[in-house]
């Protein structure tokens, strides 16, 4: 396994051609490879994990100077960008309509990974050490965007649903809903029944670092039969961040 020290790393957003598509072949090969995602701009003889937004986006990248590839990727649309593509892609699986009334500066996150062997040790928070830059630069309020559990079988994701659906949704001002037309409910355990630690242990460590920064989740879950993936709405004030909780998503400290 290969972790890396902060030394070993260079983070930037994609400037270049080539950037963009280092970028998507990490989330080809997390995406589609690991994970058995598809899409209709999927682009398999290139191996590229692509879609309709990814021109309108900033693309934040960790690259390993040792190995000079790309070994981690954010992926970051402001609202003005948004209103160009037509919309967030949050809004394929989330009515975003209190998001987008509430006047305040809104970042969506996407397309986050990080190659399997750089999922411990210092890249992930390089890679948040970027993303609080990039908020502070562009005076971000809001943080949102879907997070997923691996699989659609809402059966096996009832426990740490119901986790979420309980312990941490959004306050009524923030809490965006699944598409009605494909609302999955969370709300599935019955609180006598709850296992709250053999839940939080079926909680993707991503979601888990949110909660950690104090974020919530909408109301819903979307499956997304594309993506075989079971997806949440994060959602995180950077205004309600407490001085550990910002040093912590600043890559200040573990």
């Amino acid at each position: 396994m290969t972790f890396g020290t902060a030394a070993d790393f260079e983070l930037k957003l994609a400037q270049t051609p080539a950037d963009l598509r280092a970028a998507q072949r990490l989330r080809y090969d997390v995406f589609v490879t690991e994970l058995g995602a598809s899409g209709a701009m999927v682009d398999h003889d290139q191996q590229l994990e692509q879609d309709q937004f990814d021109g309108f986006v900033d693309h934040l990248i960790l690259t390993c100077k040792k190995t000079d590839r790309v070994v981690g990727v954010y992926r970051l649309l402001q609202a003005e960008a948004a209103e160009r593509a037509g919309g967030f892609y949050s809004e394929t699986e989330y009515d975003l309509t209190l998001l987008k009334r509430s006047g305040r500066r809104l970042l969506e996150l996407g397309r986050s990974c990080l190659h399997p062997d750089y999922r411990r040790g210092m890249a992930l928070h390089h890679l948040w050490s970027g993303l609080a830059t990039y908020v502070a630069q562009h005076q971000i309020e809001i943080l949102f965007g879907v997070a997923s559990f691996h699989g659609t079988d809402i059966s096996a994701l009832a426990q740490p649903l119901s986790l979420l659906h309980r312990n941490h949704l959004a306050p009524p001002e923030l809490r965006v809903r699944a598409r009605q037309d494909a609302y999955q409910n969370m709300n599935i355990i019955p609180a006598e029944e709850l296992d709250r630690r053999s839940a939080m242990v079926q909680v993707p460590g991503l979601i888990k670092a949110y909660l950690r920064l104090g974020g919530c989740v909408g109301d819903g879950a979307f499956i997304d039969h594309a993506f075989n993936t079971t997806d949440v709405c994060l959602i995180m004030d950077t205004a309600k961040l407490n001085d550990r909780q910002a040093r912590i998503y600043s890559g200040a400290i573990k």
